[in-house]
Order: C-alpha cells, then sequence, then structure tokens
C-alpha cells in the first residue's frame, strides 16, 4: 500500500505536468468534432497525442491502446469520441464551427485520458493500462456494447473498466463515487395511434388519432406515479409528437417518440409491460388502434462497491471532496461494461447554480481546469482496480 501511496502522489505530479498539453489537445478536439460512427478524425487525434504504443481497431472507429506489459491483467480506462448535433453558442474563440458540438464533455475526458496516459508513461506502473477510444455513447449501435462483443476486454484480461463524465448537477471540485446504481436503463419508443380522420366540424363522424394520443401521453406518467416503486423510481418522457397538416383536418395518423427509464433491472420488464397496456388499451378507448415498437438501449449502469468504495478512499485522502448519493436517471453504455466486467463510473462537478448551462446545451461549456480533477478520478479507479 505504501508503494501505491507512493504511485498516487508521482502519478498526480506527473498529471499536472501534462496538462498545458491536455489543455491543447481539448481546445483542438472541440473545435474539430465528429457525429457519433464518423469518430475516426477524433481518434486519430488523441492516438497522436498518447504515448507510443500499438493500437487496436474496435467498434468500427474506436481505439485501444495498451501502455505497459503486453501480457497479464490490465485496467481500462475510457473517454468517449463522439459529439452531438448541436449548433454552439459558447462563444469562446475555440468554438465549432460546424453544427456538431462536444456539448457533453468528451473533449474534456479524452483530454483528460491523455493527460493520464502521459503521465503514466513517465512512471513505473504495477499493471498496465488498457485507454479506451470509444466511439458511438451518444447515439446506437453502443460503441460499448460493441467492445464487450468484440472479446477485446477478455483478450486484453481486463479486470475492470473506469471512467470519469463531468456533471453540472454537482458542486465544482467534487467528484461523486457511488457503489451500486447510479444511471437509470433506458429504452427508447414509438407510438402510432390510427384512426378515422376528416373535417374538424364533424367530430362525431371520426376517430380522433391526435386526442387518443393526447391522452395517451399523460396516461403513460402513471407508470411513474402508480406502477413502479417510488423509492426506486421511473421516467416516462415523449419528447417528439407529429401529425396533421391543418387546424381544420382530423389526420389519420398521430405518432410520438419517447423513452422509458428504470433504476433497476427488475423493474424494467414489468415497466416495458406497463407502457403497452397503456398504448393499446388507451387507443382502443378512443375507437382507434396503435402501434408500438420498442428500442432497448442501455441496461442500469451498477457500479462495483469495491471500486466505488476504494476510489473514495484515493480521492478522500489525496484532499478530494467526494459526494456518495448522486444518481440520475440519465443513461450511459458504460453500463454494458459493467455487465462485462467490474465497472465503475464517476461524476465530477462542475457547479450546480441556477440557470446554468446543462449537459447537452449549446452554451455547455466545462473549464478547462474540470480536465486535472477528470484525470484524478481515473487515476484513483485506477488504483481501486489494483486494490480490491
Amino acid at each position: 500500500m505504501n508503494d501505491l501511496h507512493g504511485l498516487w502522489a508521482d502519478w498526480r505530479a506527473a498529471v499536472s505536468h501534462e496538462l498545458p498539453f491536455a489543455t491543447t489537445l481539448r481546445h483542438r478536439l472541440h473545435a474539430d468534432p465528429r457525429i457519433s460512427g464518423d469518430e475516426e478524425d477524433t481518434a486519430l487525434a488523441v492516438l497522436e497525442a498518447m504515448p507510443a504504443g500499438e493500437s487496436l481497431r474496435v467498434a468500427k472507429t474506436g481505439r485501444a491502446l495498451r501502455l505497459g506489459s503486453p501480457d497479464g491483467p490490465a485496467v481500462a480506462l475510457r473517454a468517449e469520441l463522439d459529439a452531438l448535433p448541436v449548433l454552439e453558442r459558447t462563444g469562446v474563440a475555440w468554438a465549432s464551427e460546424t453544427d456538431l458540438m462536444h456539448a457533453c464533455g468528451h473533449d474534456v475526458h479524452l483530454a483528460a485520458l491523455v493527460a493520464v496516459c502521459r503521465a503514466a508513461a513517465e512512471i513505473d506502473l504495477p499493471q498496465p493500462i488498457l485507454a479506451l477510444l470509444q466511439p458511438r455513447e451518444e447515439t446506437p449501435p453502443s460503441g460499448a456494447l460493441d467492445i464487450v462483443d468484440s472479446g477485446m476486454l477478455r483478450d486484453q484480461q481486463v479486470t475492470a473498466v473506469i471512467g470519469a463524465h463531468v456533471q453540472p448537477r454537482l458542486p465544482a471540485g467534487v467528484v461523486s463515487v457511488v457503489p451500486g446504481p447510479i444511471n437509470a436503463s433506458t429504452d427508447e419508443f414509438e407510438v402510432v395511434v390510427t384512426g378515422h380522420g376528416g373535417h374538424a366540424g364533424y367530430p362525431h363522424l371520426l376517430r380522433d388519432p391526435i386526442l387518443a394520443l393526447a391522452q395517451i401521453v399523460v396516461s403513460l406518467q402513471q407508470i411513474a406515479s402508480r406502477r413502479i416503486d417510488p423509492v426506486s423510481g421511473a421516467v416516462c418522457s415523449v419528447g417528439r409528437i407529429q401529425s396533421g397538416t391543418a387546424a381544420n383536418i382530423v389526420p389519420n395518423q398521430a405518432t410520438a417518440l419517447g423513452s422509458l427509464r428504470v433504476m433497476r433491472d427488475s423493474d424494467r420488464e414489468a415497466a416495458l409491460a406497463n407502457l403497452r397496456e397503456i398504448v393499446h388499451g388507451t387507443a382502443r378507448a378512443y375507437g382507434c388502434e396503435a402501434e408500438l415498437r420498442i428500442m432497448p438501449c442501455e441496461p442500469v449502469l451498477q457500479n462495483d462497491s469495491a471500486l466505488a468504495l476504494g476510489a473514495a478512499g484515493w480521492l478522500t485522502g489525496g484532499g478530494v471532496t467526494v459526494d456518495t448519493a448522486f444518481r440520475s436517471f440519465g443513461a450511459d453504455d458504460f453500463a454494458h461494461y459493467c455487465g462485462s466486467t467490474r465497472g465503475l463510473m464517476m461524476f465530477v462537478g462542475l457547479g450546480d447554480s441556477a440557470g446554468a448551462p446543462t449537459l447537452h446545451d449549446e452554451r455547455f461549456l466545462p473549464p478547462d481546469s474540470s480536465i486535472e480533477l477528470v484525470a484524478t478520478a481515473l487515476v484513483a479507479g485506477y488504483l481501486a482496480a489494483l486494490g480490491s
């Protein structure tokens, strides 16, 4: 353990030395983002900044770089490559000039991983790092699931996967390290209600699909309020409704897209069954028919308890304020790693203030100083993996 304390101190000092380089890289990546599935340029830019080593292509546009011994167990550190289809409104000199934006902090995560790996090249690691440059975190098909299915984690003898994600809902300088479930599962769904349209002035001759769909949207809130244990919780949100062409014409169809989220795997099938029951039953009550398509996405993200406790200990001992309660109904495909091996996702606070931009907002811009705290969290996760 004394050797690990020395490693902790030396590694953090080496990370600090790498921060100017990492910050320049962050600005470069932020100014030139790539959408999910088209991250080849971003992966190459990050690899160029990494220490020398042979990289492996994975999940089409992703890369994995092993640092240290080519044999034996390794600890994987993951960062995401993709950006979002958001038009940036931050006003910084290094803002994206395209219709894409790193509006979720992935540029910070990549810069932090580079700082950690460059610093690691200057010290003697007791176990290799597998740097995972993961594509397609934001949109399916999941890059994490592709990596798991590829068998790479098994082939590289990965004993744990560590991640850290910036989070504006936490105070600046705080790292949340929580054992157990921390992110919800998510299943997306599409509802198509078919009725009988016609002139709006003759409603008694019609079967209004918009009215039926409106009631479906309202009734779906029963899943969270009446069907799932409120201690565990659920969220059912509809993000898009489409129908109609004019004010005085009732259309034949109305569609909606939404997502269903739960925090316990045991609630997932029950919630989906409730979704089916409400959609089909409500449509029939309005004289319409409904088609429901469910697109499974991410499982519940379950942090390994020993990893969480270990990382929290290293961070607290290193003077970092640790939160042990924060959970989010957001979803992350990092959950697939946790189902394959031990996983730990930490959240790095940026400042929870009223009116502050949230994740995926056009004004969202973590400060460059967050690179160091994300890097520190990754190092703490690595050390926790060695000691548990």
